[in-house]
């Protein structure tokens, strides 16, 4: 790619201190993000990636490394400091119920980062919601009036209400079934589209990868295993754990089994 990456992960390390032994949860890993496009961090549960995205919104301290933004170091800033780039970086949660504030209605949630991107207007909430394909309806109801589905959308409302330039979704289907989970691909897609974004998409399933990535990087046991653009990783993959990945991804006929070997014959 011509443009120069919005994000660069340099070296970075996150070690956890446990019963008197050292963790490396995160162990000298390396990747690229350009402007407007995917790129997937995937891996099995405890692999390190989710602990990554928490270093690179900084919602934990990295152990070492750099993390550059816009080719600004921003892995020592202090949390101050940090929130300045809130505009611009954002993350879109797990599980979209505990995310949301309980008692706050999605008025109220939705008004706060509004107010950073200049408005927090009547008309601006509606122009969110319809961005997220909920009715408008729904801004005067709390989470527990809303389904999953609608949390979620919430959430991502949430984080692209200040047009943010790069946004980390970790596991943002993980909780849905799978119609909803196609809806909200296809969601994240179209408003990547629209609005020039670009994404660290975290997931442990492969199945999503191919819908919604351009490129993917592999994490196994805290380090980068593999990685390249997703036909190339997917269809050709040259490690054995992104192999046994992709041969666990569900397939139609339930007694077939997908074999990477073949896909690269």
């Amino acid at each position: 790619m011509k443009d120069e990456p919005i994000v660069r992960v340099e070296d970075l390390r996150k070690e956890f201190h446990s019963h008197g032994a050292v963790v490396r949860a995160v162990d000298g890993i390396s990747f690229a993000i350009h402007p407007g496009e995917t790129l997937a961090l995937v891996g099995e549960s405890g692999c390190g990636k989710s602990t990554t995205a928490r270093c690179i919104v900084r919602l934990t301290d990295p152990t070492g490394g750099r993390i550059l933004f816009r080719g600004e170091d921003i892995a020592g800033l202090s949390k101050r400091r940090f929130r300045g780039l809130r505009r611009d970086i954002q993350m879109v949660f797990q599980d979209p119920h505990a995310s949301l504030n309980p008692s706050m209605t999605v008025r109220q949630t939705l008004r706060e980062p509004l107010r950073l991107h200049g408005t927090d207007s009547d008309a601006a909430l509606r122009e969110l919601m319809e961005r997220v394909h909920l009715d408008p309806a729904l801004l005067n109801r709390r989470p527990d009036q809303l389904s999953g589905g609608q949390k979620q959308r919430v959430g991502i409302a949430r984080a692209v209400a200040t047009r943010p330039a790069f946004v980390v979704l970790d596991e943002p289907t993980s909780a849905l079934d799978m119609s909803l989970r196609v809806n909200l691909l296809a969601l994240l897609a179209e408003l990547q589209r629209e609005l020039g974004m670009a994404y660290l998409f975290i997931t442990h399933d492969l199945s999503t990868v191919r819908q919604i990535a351009d490129r993917v990087v592999v994490m196994h046991g805290g380090r980068v295993v593999e990685s390249g653009t997703v036909d190339g990783v997917l269809d050709a993959p040259s490690e054995d754990y992104t192999k046994r990945l992709i041969s666990a991804i569900p397939v139609p006929d339930p007694n077939r089994r997908r074999r990477p070997e073949a896909a690269s014959a």
